[in-house]
C-alpha cells in the first residue's frame, strides 16, 4: 500500500528513469503530484454515434478504423488528413496545428475514438479532435463510458506515455492507495460541503464511473484549489493587519480641502464614498492595502489626487507608478494642474528622462522637497530613494508583476497601498487576484457624460463609415484608427497595419492622420501624441498602445478594425479612449470575420456601456487566463476550476478559508495537518517572499 504520498514516482510501476525525467519535466516528482496529473479531456463512449447519423453541429463520439492518412497541401498552410470508417459511413479528421507528431500517431488499420464538432465540407468532418486509440481486446481500460485523455508531451511520447500508457499506470497505483488515505480537506469541512473522501474522489477523476460521478469529484478538487488559494489571501490579509501603520493620517488637512473647491465640477458619489474609505484606511493602525475599480472615465485618478493631497499634509510622500510612458505623463499633467496653485509639487520620471534633469529629480525626491512622485518602472530603480514614503499608487495593477510592486513598495517602510485598475474585473476573479485586499467601487461615472455609441459593420459598410468620419473632422473632432497587433512579431499584422494607414493617408489627407505602434521611437510616438492632443492631426492610426492613458475630450470616433480578434474587454477599455468630452461619440466594430459566434460576440458591445456585465460574458466566452495573465499575480495555473461556472464554490471555500485563519491561524491543529502540508506545497515560495512563515 502506498501510504506516503511523497514517494519519488521512480519508486512506483512501469517507471524508469527516463520516464521520471519526461514527469519531472512537467512538474510530475512524487506519487501526489501524479495522482494530481489529471485528464485534460473525456471521451464518452457510453453514447457512441454511428458516422452515417451524425449531424452538422453536434458534438459526439465517433469509433471507426483508419482507413487512410494524408497531408495535403492547401494555398497557405498544410493540412493533416484522416479517414476512418464504421459500417455506416466515412468521417475525415482534419488538422491544421502539430502535424508533425501527429502524423506520426495515426496508422491505418488502428482502431480510434474521435469526439469534437461535426462539421459538413465535402461530407462530415471534425477539426482538431480529441482522441484516443483502442486497443484490439478492447481491454476495460479502454472501452468504459468515460474514458480519460491525458496532456502529453513530446518528451512524454518519446518514453513511450499515451493515454493508454497513463491509464495503465494509475490502474496500478490507485489499486495500491489506502481508502483512508487523508485528503486536504478538513474531515468536518468535508462533510459539511458533503465531498468525496479523497481516494475515492481521484479513483472517480482517473477512472469515473458514470458522468454524474466524475462531476462530483470534480466539484470536490475545484473547492480544494479554490480553498488553497483563499487561505493564501486571508493569511496576507491577517498578516497585513498585523502590521503597524507607520504613515498615520490623524488628520485630512487643508489641501485636499483647497483641491476641492478649485475643481470645476463636483464628483460623483462614487469618488466621494471612496475617498472617505481611503481616509479611514490611512487612519488605522495598520497599512491600507485597497483596491480602487472603476469604469473607463469614472475618475480615479481624482481619488488618487485627493490622497495625494491628504498625504502630504501629513508631511509623507506619494509615488504613483503607471504601465506605459503614455500614461505616466498623462498623470504628470493631471497632478501639476491641479497642485501648481497649491504649492505643491510634482515630478515626472521615466526611462528617457534627461540625466541631468534626473538627478535634479532624485535628489528633491531624496530630500522630501516634491512629495508627488509619477513615473514608470523607473520608479524602482536603485538610484530613486524617497525621504518618507507613505503611500504607493499602482495605476492599472494588472500590467505589473509582483515583484515590480513588490520592488515600489519596499521603497517605503510599509507605505499605504492603493492599485488602482480601470480593467472590469468579474467578482469571480477579484475574489482570486485581489482577495486579500479591500475594494473602492467607483460606480458612477462623472455628470454630463455621453454613453459611446456602438456599432458592428460589415466590411462593405466601410465606404459610408469614411464618409461619416470625415464630418465628424470637418466639424473639428478627432478619431481613433485602431489595428489588432497581438506581437510587434507578427510580421503580418505589422504590414495590414502600414497598409491600412497608407490608405487611410490618402483617404484623409487633408486630416493629416499619423501611425502609432509599439516600435515607434520614443521621440516620435511623443511628437505625434503632442500633435494629437493639440489637434494638429485629426486621425491617429494605432495599434492598442493606445488603449490606457490618453486623454482627449475632443475624440468622438473609434474605428476598430478586425474587432473580432480583441476581446470584449479590450474593446471595451479602447472604446472608453472616446466618449471624454461633451459631444456623443461612436465605436465602430468592423467585422472581417462572417462567423455567428464573432458577430454575437461583439453584438453584447452594441447592447451594453456596463464594464463590469461585459467583463463577466469575456470571462464566460473566454476563461480566466484571457482577460490578463494570472500568471503576472503569482497566482497558480487552475487544473479544475472555472470563473464563470464555479463561483458559488470560490464563495464558499473563501467563507471556508477566513474562518479557519481566524480560528487556526498556522494551521497547527492536529485535524489540519493534511491541509497544512498541502498549502504549503502549494504556496511555500509565495509564502516566503510575503515574509510569512
Amino acid at each position: 500500500m502506498y501510504h506516503d504520498l511523497q514517494m519519488p514516482v521512480v519508486n512506483l510501476p512501469l517507471i524508469g528513469v527516463k520516464r521520471q525525467q519526461a514527469l519531472a519535466a512537467v512538474g510530475v516528482h512524487t506519487l501526489e503530484d501524479l495522482l494530481y496529473y489529471v485528464p485534460r479531456a473525456y471521451l464518452d463512449r457510453s453514447s457512441v454515434k454511428p458516422i452515417g447519423h451524425l449531424v452538422p453541429g453536434e458534438s459526439c463520439t465517433v469509433i471507426g478504423e483508419i482507413l487512410r492518412t494524408k497531408i495535403q497541401q492547401a494555398r497557405r498552410r498544410k493540412i493533416f488528413k484522416v479517414e476512418i470508417s464504421d459500417s455506416s459511413g466515412i468521417l475525415t479528421l482534419n488538422w491544421f496545428h502539430g502535424i508533425e507528431w501527429i502524423s506520426k500517431v495515426f496508422k491505418a488499420g488502428d482502431t480510434v475514438s474521435v469526439f469534437g464538432k461535426v462539421e459538413f465540407f465535402q461530407g462530415n468532418a471534425m477539426t482538431h479532435p480529441d482522441f484516443d486509440f483502442i486497443d484490439e481486446s478492447r481491454e476495460a481500460l479502454n472501452t468504459g463510458g468515460v474514458i480519460p485523455v491525458y496532456p502529453l508531451t513530446q518528451d512524454l511520447r518519446r518514453c513511450g506515455f499515451s493515454s493508454r500508457s497513463f491509464r495503465r499506470l494509475f490502474a496500478a497505483v490507485l489499486e495500491q492507495l489506502p481508502a483512508d488515505i487523508p485528503g486536504s480537506i478538513p474531515e468536518s469541512l468535508r462533510r459539511e460541503q458533503s465531498f468525496m473522501p479523497f481516494s475515492e474522489a481521484i479513483r472517480q477523476v482517473h477512472f469515473p464511473g458514470s458522468a454524474e460521478t466524475l462531476q462530483s469529484a470534480l466539484r470536490r478538487f475545484k473547492f480544494e484549489e479554490f480553498l488553497m488559494l483563499q487561505l493564501l489571501m486571508a493569511i496576507r490579509k491577517q498578516k497585513s493587519r498585523q502590521e503597524r501603520n507607520n504613515a498615520p493620517c490623524s488628520k485630512a488637512g487643508n489641501i485636499i480641502h483647497r483641491l476641492y473647491h478649485q475643481l470645476p465640477f463636483e464628483p460623483t458619489n462614487a469618488q466621494k464614498r471612496a475617498v472617505k474609505e481611503i481616509y479611514a484606511d490611512l487612519q488605522g493602525k495598520a497599512p491600507m492595502n485597497r483596491l480602487l475599480q472603476g469604469d473607463v472615465g469614472s475618475g480615479k485618478t481624482l481619488v488618487a489626487a485627493m490622497c495625494a493631497a491628504i498625504m502630504t499634509a501629513n508631511g509623507y510622500q506619494t509615488a504613483i507608478m503607471a504601465p506605459t510612458e503614455i500614461l505616466a505623463e498623462q498623470h504628470a499633467q493631471h497632478f501639476r494642474r491641479e497642485f501648481e496653485h497649491l504649492e505643491v509639487e510634482s515630478c515626472l520620471i521615466t526611462g528617457k528622462t534627461p540625466r541631468k534633469a534626473r538627478e535634479k529629480i532624485l535628489e528633491d525626491i531624496a530630500t522630501g522637497k516634491t512629495p508627488i512622485v509619477i513615473g514608470t518602472h523607473a520608479l524602482i530603480s536603485e538610484d530613486v530613494h524617497f525621504h518618507r514614503l507613505g503611500l504607493v499608487v499602482i495605476d492599472e495593477q494588472h500590467r505589473f508583476g509582483v515583484e515590480q510592486r513588490g520592488s515600489l513598495i519596499g521603497k517605503g517602510v510599509l507605505p499605504h497601498v492603493l492599485a488602482m485598475t480601470a480593467t472590469p474585473i468579474p467578482r469571480t476573479l477579484s475574489m482570486t487576484i485581489y482577495g486579500d485586499m479591500d475594494v473602492s467601487l467607483i460606480d458612477e461615472m462623472p455628470q454630463g457624460r455621453i454613453p459611446v455609441r456602438s456599432k458592428v459593420v460589415e466590411p462593405g459598410r466601410l465606404e459610408q463609415v469614411y464618409r461619416f468620419i470625415e464630418q465628424e473632422m470637418q466639424a473639428g473632432k478627432q478619431v481613433y484608427v485602431v489595428y489588432p497587433l497581438i506581437s510587434e512579431s507578427e510580421k503580418t499584422d505589422l504590414q495590414a497595419l502600414e497598409q491600412g494607414f497608407s490608405f487611410l493617408r490618402e483617404r484623409f489627407a487633408d486630416y493629416r492622420p499619423k501611425m502609432l505602434h509599439g516600435k515607434t521611437k520614443k521621440e516620435e510616438k511623443q511628437r505625434i501624441m503632442q500633435d494629437f492632443r493639440g489637434g494638429r492631426t485629426q486621425m491617429l492610426v494605432s495599434t492598442t498602445v493606445i488603449e490606457v492613458g490618453i486623454d482627449n475630450p475632443n475624440a468622438t470616433v473609434m474605428l476598430i478594425e478586425n474587432a473580432e480578434r480583441f476581446g470584449l474587454s479590450q474593446l471595451h477599455q479602447l472604446r472608453g479612449r472616446v466618449g471624454r468630452g461633451k459631444d456623443a461619440s461612436w465605436c465602430i466594430l468592423v467585422r472581417r470575420s462572417d462567423t455567428d459566434t464573432a458577430l454575437e460576440r461583439l453584438q453584447v458591445l452594441e447592447r451594453s456601456n456596463d464594464g463590469f456585465r461585459i467583463a463577466e460574458e469575456d470571462l464566460r466566452q473566454r476563461g480566466q487566463g484571457e482577460i490578463f495573465g494570472v500568471r503576472q499575480h503569482g497566482l497558480p495555473e487552475f487544473r479544475f476550476v472555472d470563473m464563470y461556472t464555479d463561483r458559488s464554490l470560490l464563495e464558499a471555500a473563501r467563507k471556508a478559508a477566513f474562518e479557519l485563519i481566524a480560528a487556526d491561524p498556522h494551521l497547527l491543529k492536529e485535524q489540519h495537518r493534511a491541509l497544512r502540508n498541502h498549502f504549503l506545497r502549494y504556496y511555500k515560495d509565495k509564502l516566503r517572499h510575503a515574509g510569512i512563515s
